[in-house]
């Protein structure tokens, strides 16, 4: 894939920039795996806006992603590589031996007539395929992170993402995130191999705000142009400093490196080293 340009022939589109989607070769979803998405403009069941900068958009379905990827020992040939507007990532769609369906992540090098298949043991380590940690060798690049054996991945699941097993001693593995954060993992936990696809998502340049309205964002104002009744940063004639220690959010708390991970969390005693900032 590569980042497409365009001619400017107007203000907007001297910047506006797009992906050639060369890996996509399906254009329309797959019917039994869309759901309906409601919109909530970023309110509450009271109408209140509790959520700021959200509202407005494209319609669309939401397609289920099979995270868990639990159809074990079951081969799957891959039909088609899809766009999904829920996410930065491709989607692969993925047709089982016994004919069902699901969509997968698209990693990096999985194409349309591959084969992939999930379970414990005796899975080869190639990319799509998903296994437990213990039964990967050190150093393999993976993603679709489980944190929970059988709760399906939370982590590295973005455009471009990669997480590197680094080791594996007892019953736990030690991962390395994006982020740079070592992270101990249950060895039962399951992992995708590969690195996540449309890794040129983040040279993309939107361009124009109209373009991040179709998304569903909002417009958001700075701080320091609203009255002091609105922001701590607000008021005065003309520009002024913040006038506090430090920068300050709309409620007050500090902003800019505040760490907000609380102390005591359960797992924090799963975290070999923090990230780097």
């Amino acid at each position: 894939m590569a980042i497409k340009n365009y001619n400017p022939t107007t203000p907007s589109r001297r910047f506006y920039t797009t992906i050639k989607n060369d890996e996509v070769t399906k254009k329309t979803p797959e019917k039994s795996l869309l759901v309906s998405k409601n919109h909530s403009g970023g309110r509450n069941n009271q109408g209140k806006i509790t959520v700021r900068h959200i509202g407005g958009g494209n319609r669309v379905k939401y397609r289920v992603i099979d995270f868990r990827r639990n159809k074990d020992n079951i081969p799957a040939k891959v039909i088609g590589i899809e766009y999904d507007p829920n996410r930065t990532a491709n989607i692969a769609l993925l047709q089982y031996a016994d004919g069902e369906k699901r969509y997968i992540l698209a990693p990096i090098g999985l194409n349309e007539g591959d084969e992939v298949m999930s379970g414990n043991e005796n899975i080869e380590i190639k990319v799509g395929n998903c296994l437990p940690l213990s039964q990967m060798p050190v150093g393999i690049v993976i993603h679709n992170l489980e944190l929970n054996p059988g709760k399906g991945g939370q982590l590295v699941r973005a455009a471009g993402m990669e997480a590197r097993l680094m080791a594996k001693e007892g019953k736990y593995a030690t991962i390395k995130m994006p982020s740079g954060e070592m992270r101990m993992v249950l060895g039962t936990c399951r992992a995708t191999i590969g690195q996540v696809g449309n890794a040129e998502h983040e040279l993309m340049t939107l361009g124009k705000a109209g373009r991040k309205r179709h998304m569903g964002t909002r417009p958001t104002v700075r701080g320091a142009v609203m009255n002091p009744i609105d922001h701590p940063h607000g008021g005065g004639e003309g520009k002024n400093p913040v006038g506090h220690k430090s920068p300050l959010t709309p409620w007050g708390k500090p902003a800019l490196g505040m760490k907000t991970r609380k102390h005591k969390k359960h797992s924090n005693k799963m975290i070999v080293t923090r990230a780097k900032k």
